[in-house]
């Protein structure tokens, strides 16, 4: 029960403080003076009763109405109802200014007229009644009636009660001769709105209303302005009724008082409005968005950035809204126009609006539930939602819109009022179960759309009149013009004695009725569970191929435990492939605990080790950060247990070489992977019970088989162990029970579970409620002391010279097969020093206390953990962090004895007649730049790039050469090249990761030329950036020669000296000696001998020759090829003959 209103003032202009004709107000009157215990009085109330500010009036205005609304520090909003009429004020004719003597006179009347408010406050939204009441109070003191004012005054603030909704209809007069009647509505957590919203979407239009409306759900600062109060407020409640389920919980200042414009200043979200007449100062506020109600416009500031609804459920939402306010709209265009349809009244507009944005909430929040993680069940329920889960399954991740409405305070008020499964449910919870199947029948009949709506909203009607007797209510009103009469009386002053003892009189006579407390209250119940979340997911996965991938990665997986790791290799690719697939990377995930469950064998050979870690690392770099599919939280428990052994006492787990990843860093994952875990426990707690309660209420079905309320309460307080009377069921029974138990294990959910609970909870013993505070205490404090050592486990590096970084590594990892980033040592040598430096492991050791306890201080006090337990836990983790950090040394050592990685060998590249290297042998890998969309791959064709081999910088060229990474795709050299003369931009890219040779690439380079070629290299982790800038520098170097002959790779006009080659050693062998003696001796004999290498000459130089080195050298401005069949080959003795070509700009001269 709540009284009608709680305080009556009277508020007026104070005089004492008057400037130029404007004052302030000040509080005349107040009733009750004394504050009520459960509603104190709020100060500052005159600053609301003339918004626009206290000021006289040379004419006697109308009386006006409006409300304003308050919030108090508890977020409960008190409605302030005003009523204004004016005095008559005697003033001095004339004023002189004193510091000017012959400034001009100011003139004044002799008569002013200045205002006065009533003002109801109540904790009760009944606008209509309150502009009655006050009304009547007005008419009374204008009338001179009999009824004194005190009488009604202390009517309203003590002898009328109204119950709360779903209560029956109050009848009352306040004793001014009136009747009225209040209807409270049926539900309390469905706005009331009367015509409201169909007035908002009338003065704005329906594009506008749409476009506030996502301003003001994302967060966002919106500013009404308008020439009425009174729309002020009705346009800020119906467009936080149009947020419902979701309530508006920023600053919430319907009419704000020019006196408090600094408010607007303020860098939170709110939404305000103020008077017109404030139109120009507020035209500077940068980041507002400012509605003009009365002419129907937004105004979108250049610097904010509105979000919009999604594109299927925005089209669907503005088809309703046109069928709605203007149905002939969607039949325009017809040849035969029917008849004009009928539009529904402004009240029931008003509702079917609301329906639509109902729906619109059901339909963006669809499996929401599925994603909710409950945590505790006794005493309370705590409840978090797995953002990322939603998101993810929705493929929402890079939508603003839902991102921001999930991450505001609204959605945070939304899940603890509306997360627990067992409580009073409204229309949303009906409408969000069944808008599925909705949506599936107007999809195959669409007409049916407008007449669900009108159906919901029929129902909203209902809540705010449930009552359909109408009743005719009497309120007695002045004569028109009774206000601008030119002899009025002043309002009197109350006698506050009076009133308090009318006050004290109805509060005796309404305790002592019990009619009408004992209103009875919405029943609680099991709150529909809805669409499951993997029903939306389903929707969106293209299966096309899905089954050929998973064969491929398990048959993969196979070899790798099957230790045939030779046709793991020749898969592998494939299978790398096809983890850019998150049904892949979920398969991956299920693939590897089956191995641990079926084999229970974690220790794997050093082959076996390095292939599983490259797999989980592709399937990790193919997510994101927030873990959105539930992969890192899959691959948590594996690198757990999946070790190999370094030594004897040495042995490496998993975990210490995926530590490069974002997800690591990412608080927020492991507090929704926490809650999951505790959630399953929690579950894995009361699971036995529900099953046996199931089995018990199927047995009291029977006739013969009856139990009282005390049997089965006791069933859930038992440790588990079934009672002796079970043993003397019949096997039928018997049989049922295990069936049940058997169908229904798999499908049970926690929220189902919580919900039993919550129902029995009142029914069971104290005993039994302490003793399952304490089970559900004790498995959230476990699961945080396993969570703070895998948080310690992937969170401390293994080089203490290392520092610890929350986002992806870009160093390049160790040459050899281990990948170490952390590790654990099952040693005898935990006493050992370390070997670190001390200051450098107390520094990385407190950054990764702080994270855990970051981590710590959020989830054990939301969990309900015992301040023991948590200081326990502060103790424990320095320790910890300490111990882990020593153990690390043993196996940085060992892994480091492991062999390096063979790498392909260098293939160096045929070279032009005159080309020279001037730098080569640089270890890369040629990327993919975007053009290979269209050559392979995805045609079919065989997949060349991504390639490693070796950059090389000649006097002409840059070439690579290598091998593609897949060998199995293709066994091709790939060679690209072009000329250094024709570079024109070289631009430095971040690091990334390359999957195929499990490698994050720090240095990337992408060069451009102007002979349309393009080459994007990464640079491997052997190759150090002091031999990166060498070679850019290089390039840049010999790009830009400082002659014309230089550019290309020609020799020169003059002779270029040739190194002398050495000769052998006389008479090495014995047949160079008899060669040498018979030459010798024939000379003297006088026989003529051949030049050989006359012949030779003349045997090379052709014209055929010629045209084939000139080709050769004129195409070798660039090429991108498969192998080397356009290599251009010379004969040694041609290239050292003494008869030496000169080429000059491509054509070949004879000396």
């Amino acid at each position: 029960m709540f009284r009608l209103a709680d305080y009556f003032i009277v508020a007026g202009y104070d005089h004492d403080k008057e400037q130029n004709g404007t004052s302030s107000g000040k509080i005349l009157q107040r009733f009750p003076e004394k504050d009520w215990d459960n509603c104190p009085f709020t100060l500052g109330i005159e600053l609301f009763g003339q918004p626009a500010g206290w000021c006289l009036s040379t004419t006697r205005q109308p009386p006006t109405f409006f409300v304003s609304v308050l919030t108090d520090i508890d977020a409960d909003r008190h409605y302030c109802a005003c009523l204004t009429f004016y005095e008559t004020v005697a003033m001095s004719s004339s004023r002189v200014d004193d510091d000017d003597e012959d400034s001009t006179v100011a003139l004044r009347q002799s008569t002013m007229y200045a205002p006065k408010s009533l003002v109801l406050i109540s904790r009760l939204c009944y606008f209509e009644t309150f502009r009655n009441c006050l009304s009547l109070i007005y008419t009374v003191f204008i009338e001179n009636q009999q009824c004194g004012v005190e009488t009604l005054i202390g009517n309203i603030l003590g002898c009328i009660l109204i119950p709360g909704p779903g209560g029956p209809q109050v009848r009352f007069t306040i004793g001014a001769g009136d009747r009225q009647a209040i209807q409270p509505p049926l539900s309390s957590t469905i706005p009331v709105t009367g015509t409201g919203v169909a007035m908002l979407f009338k003065q704005l239009g329906i594009r506008n209303v749409l476009e506030l409306f996502s301003a003001a759900i994302t967060d966002h600062k919106v500013l009404f302005h308008s020439q009425s109060f009174l729309r002020l407020t009705e346009a800020s409640q119906s467009l936080a009724a149009l947020m419902y389920p979701l309530k508006y919980s920023y600053v919430y200042i319907p009419l704000l008082p020019q006196s408090l414009s600094e408010v607007l200043c303020t860098p939170t979200p709110f939404m305000a409005g103020v008077h017109s007449s404030m139109k120009n100062e507020i035209n500077d506020l940068l980041d507002v968005i400012i509605v003009d109600l009365d002419g129907g416009s937004i105004y979108l500031p250049e610097c904010v950035i509105l979000p919009h609804i999604p594109d299927p459920i925005l089209s669907r939402v503005y088809t309703a809204l046109t069928m709605i306010l203007d149905p002939d709209l969607m039949m325009a265009d017809y040849a035969f126009q029917p008849p004009p349809l009928k539009v529904s009244n402004l009240v029931m507009q008003d509702k079917e609006i609301r329906a639509v944005f109902i729906r619109l909430w059901a339909e963006l929040f669809t499996g929401y539930r599925s994603c909710l993680t409950l945590i505790r069940i006794h005493p309370e329920p705590y409840i978090t939602f797995h953002k990322a889960k939603f998101l993810g399954h929705h493929n929402l991740m890079e939508d603003d819109f839902l991102t921001r409405i999930l991450d505001g305070m609204g959605f945070g008020s939304f899940v603890s009022e509306r997360g627990p499964p067992f409580r009073s449910c409204d229309i949303f919870d009906e409408v969000y179960a069944s808008l599925p199947e909705v949506l599936k029948d107007e999809r195959a009949n669409p007409d049916k759309m407008i007449e669900n709506i009108r159906e919901l909203a029929t129902q909203l009607f209902i809540n705010e009149n449930p009552n359909t007797q109408p009743y005719a209510q009497k309120i007695p009103r002045p004569p028109e013009g009774a206000y601008s009469r030119i002899h009025q009386p002043s309002f009197p002053i109350i006698d506050w004695i009076h009133v308090q003892e009318i006050i004290d009189e109805g509060l005796e006579k309404t305790s002592s009725k019990t009619k009408l407390s004992q209103v009875r209250s919405q029943q609680p119940r099991i709150v529909p569970i809805g669409p499951h979340i993997m029903a939306v997911s389903e929707k969106m996965q293209l299966l096309n191929n899905n089954a050929r991938r998973l064969e491929v990665l398990r048959n993969c997986c196979t070899f790798i435990f099957d230790n045939r790791i030779a046709d793991a290799r020749k898969i592998f690719p494939a299978v790398l492939r096809a983890l850019k697939s998150k049904v892949s990377r979920l398969a991956l995930t299920q693939e590897l605990s089956e191995h641990i469950k079926q084999h229970n064998r974690a220790m794997l050979e050093h082959q076996q080790f390095d292939l599983v870690v490259r797999l989980i690392n592709s399937a990790l770099q193919n997510d994101s950060s927030m873990d959105e599919n539930g992969i890192a939280a899959n691959i948590l428990p594996l690198v757990t247990t999946f070790c190999r052994k370094l030594c004897t006492g040495v042995i490496q787990f998993m975990y210490t070489c995926i530590q490069e990843h974002a997800v690591w860093g990412n608080v927020q994952f492991w507090q929704a992977t926490f809650y999951q875990d505790v959630e399953q426990q929690i579950q894995k707690l009361y699971l036995p019970q529900y099953e046996k309660q199931m089995a018990i209420e199927m047995d009291s079905k029977t006739p013969t088989s009856e139990k009282s309320d005390s049997d089965l309460m006791s069933s859930w307080t038992s440790s588990g162990r079934s009672p002796a009377s079970s043993s003397q069921t019949s096997p039928s029974k018997r049989q049922s029970a295990g069936s049940l138990q058997h169908v229904r294990t798999q499908d049970i959910s926690a929220l189902e579970i919580a919900a039993e609970q919550l129902r029995i909870w009142p029914n069971v013993e104290d005993s039994g409620k302490e003793e399952m505070m304490s089970n559900e205490e004790s498995t959230v404090f476990s699961q945080a002391i396993h969570y703070a050592n895998r948080m310690v486990y992937l969170r401390v590096p293994l080089d203490a010279a290392k520092s610890l970084k929350n986002s992806f590594s870009v160093e390049g990892e160790s040459t050899s097969n281990s990948n170490v980033t952390n590790s654990i040592a099952e040693s005898d040598s935990l006493d050992a020093e370390s070997g670190f430096d001390e200051q450098e492991v107390s520094d990385i050791g407190n950054n990764v206390v702080k994270f855990v306890m970051k981590f710590v201080d959020k989830v054990c006090p939301d969990s309900g953990v015992t301040p023991d337990h948590i200081r326990s836990l502060h103790t424990m983790i320095p320790g910890v962090v300490a111990m882990h950090i020593e153990t690390l040394e043993a196996v940085h050592r060992e892994s480091k004895r492991l062999p390096p990685i063979q790498k392909p060998k260098i293939l160096t590249p045929a070279l032009l007649p005159s080309e020279e290297v001037k730098m080569g042998g640089l270890r890369v890998y040629l990327l993919p730049d975007g053009r290979e969309d269209g050559l392979g791959g995805n045609l079919g064709g065989p997949v060349l790039i991504p390639a490693e081999g070796a950059i090389f910088v000649t006097n002409y060229r840059i070439v690579f050469k290598g091998l593609p990474c897949d060998p199995l795709a293709c066994e091709q050299i790939i060679i690209r090249s072009f000329p250094l003369s024709t570079l024109m931009k070289e631009k430095k890219l971040s690091s990334m990761y390359l999957a195929q040779v499990d490698q994050y690439l720090q240095d990337i380079l992408q060069l451009r030329s102007n002979t349309f070629q393009l080459m994007k290299v990464g640079f491997d982790e052997e190759v150090g950036n002091e031999n990166v800038e060498a070679f850019r520098k290089l390039v840049h170097k010999l790009g830009s020669p400082l002659t014309l002959f230089e550019t290309f790779a020609f020799a020169s006009q003059h002779d270029t000296p040739t190194t002398p080659i050495k000769g052998h050693k006389k008479d090495k062998t014995l047949k160079s000696f008899t060669k040498k003696t018979l030459m010798r001796t024939a000379k003297k004999v006088g026989i003529k001998q051949k030049h050989p290498s006359t012949s030779k000459l003349k045997q090379k130089y052709s014209p055929s020759s010629t045209t084939s080195l000139r080709r050769n050298i004129g195409g070798a401005g660039g090429s991108d090829s498969e192998s080397e069949r356009g290599s251009v080959m010379f004969d040694d003795d041609a290239m050292s003959s003494k008869s030496v070509y000169r080429v000059s700009m491509g054509t070949l001269q004879e000396p």
